[in-house]
């Protein structure tokens, strides 16, 4: 079995891995990490990683980017795969997560789900069959989403530029300016309690496609981690992304 340890195991989302985990039949809880407590954890829990003795398999994190250097400390120090599924990571964290790579196997995406990496390449085969089209991102999540644009349409973005080298990106319009015929506009919506949507419109003179990806339950983020993490057991030191798992 493999032994998983649960970076924010008392988050929303540590949560749902915990959820995940139990359910698995290849993967056991090896404990949660957590400097917040909820006072009744049910399972084995530490407040801080120095209290740690024994070495995990694989860390899945679901932090705050803030945080996401300690994590990789951590796992880079103990010599420990990391799923990060943090997203809204800047240019300083994301140095870190490349340094970490290094020396141990990091999993990295801006969102766990299946379904969004069928999308991206699914957009990105789009774009490279309609080379003069306009391509507009949609994202919507719910109202405690602090970042914008999501991770996720950052990735559908990165992933439509592979065949469109030369697209700049345009987040939101504002002013008096016609649309360059290089841009992927990227446009972020905040709404109620919204899981999170994902739309990329595909736009010629004559016709319009539409893809779209809507996520219903975090749990699905969850049900992605565990693959990763069972994924990145045994890799080699680099970074990992969801079309790794789908080269295997």
């Amino acid at each position: 079995m493999i032994k998983v340890l649960v970076h924010v195991s008392n988050g929303k989302m540590g949560g749902r891995v915990l959820e995940a985990n139990s359910k698995s039949d290849t993967c056991e809880l090896f404990c949660g990490v957590d400097k917040m407590s909820n006072g009744n954890e049910g399972y084995k829990y530490f407040s801080d990683f120095e209290a740690i003795k024994d070495k995990p398999d694989v860390i899945i994190d679901f932090s705050f980017h803030t945080v996401v250097k300690d994590v990789l400390d951590y796992a880079v120090k103990v010599g420990c795969p990391i799923v990060v599924a943090t997203t809204g990571l800047n240019d300083e964290e994301k140095s870190y997560v490349a340094k970490a790579a290094s020396k141990i196997p990091v999993f990295l995406s801006g969102n766990m789900s299946i379904g969004i990496a069928t999308l991206c390449d699914t957009a990105k085969r789009v774009a490279s069959a309609f080379p003069n089209a306009e391509i507009e991102i949609v994202e919507t999540h719910h109202i405690r989403k602090a970042d914008a644009p999501s991770g996720t349409a950052l990735m559908l973005a990165d992933s439509i530029k592979e065949v469109r080298p030369n697209a700049k990106y345009v987040f939101g319009r504002y002013g008096m300016s016609k649309r360059e015929k290089n841009e992927i506009g990227i446009h972020a919506l905040r709404m109620a309690n919204i899981v999170g949507i994902h739309e990329v419109y595909i736009t010629t003179d004559t016709e319009q496609i539409l893809l779209k990806h809507t996520a219903f339950d975090r749990a699905l983020f969850a049900d992605g981690a565990m693959k990763a993490a069972e994924f990145l057991v045994g890799k080699d030191a680099g970074i990992y992304t969801m079309r790794d798992i789908f080269k295997n």
